[in-house]
């Protein structure tokens, strides 16, 4: 359990980031529409793409989060297990399961929107390099 507490921490730094940069980028196309009223459609659409991964990111953030949560009350419940006459072995196992199943979650919302963010790339200008 401990070892996916570690799992866990590095995921959520990452998607953290992650979604500081998502909210940085939404700033910046927000300003460029207010300055540039041409762009304003395109911005929407942008924004829309970048609301989801938000969502997205936030999701993991939470998925995360209760696996750790989950993960911490497995500890605890073997902790008891161990030191008292409290038998907590079913529950543990299902705590462990649980938290597992979070992380596997989290881990397709991670994917999920690292794809939404590669779909956003715009190769045009390698593709006119090529072009004869």
């Amino acid at each position: 359990p401990v070892f996916l507490l570690t799992a866990v921490a590095g995921m959520i730094g990452a998607v953290a980031g992650r979604l500081a940069r998502i909210i940085d980028r939404a700033r910046v196309v927000e300003e460029r529409a207010r300055t540039q009223p041409e762009l304003v459609a395109q911005a929407y659409q942008e924004l829309g793409r970048l609301r989801t991964r938000g969502r997205l990111a936030n999701g993991c953030i939470a998925l995360l989060t209760f696996c750790s949560f989950l993960i911490g009350i497995t500890i605890i419940l073997l902790f008891l297990g161990e030191t008292t006459d409290f038998q907590a072995n079913r529950m543990a196992v299902a705590g462990f399961l649980a938290g597992v199943g979070s992380f596997l979650l989290a881990l397709v919302c991670f994917l999920a929107e690292t794809v939404m963010a590669t779909r956003l790339l715009n190769f045009h200008l390698l593709q006119a390099d090529r072009a004869p």
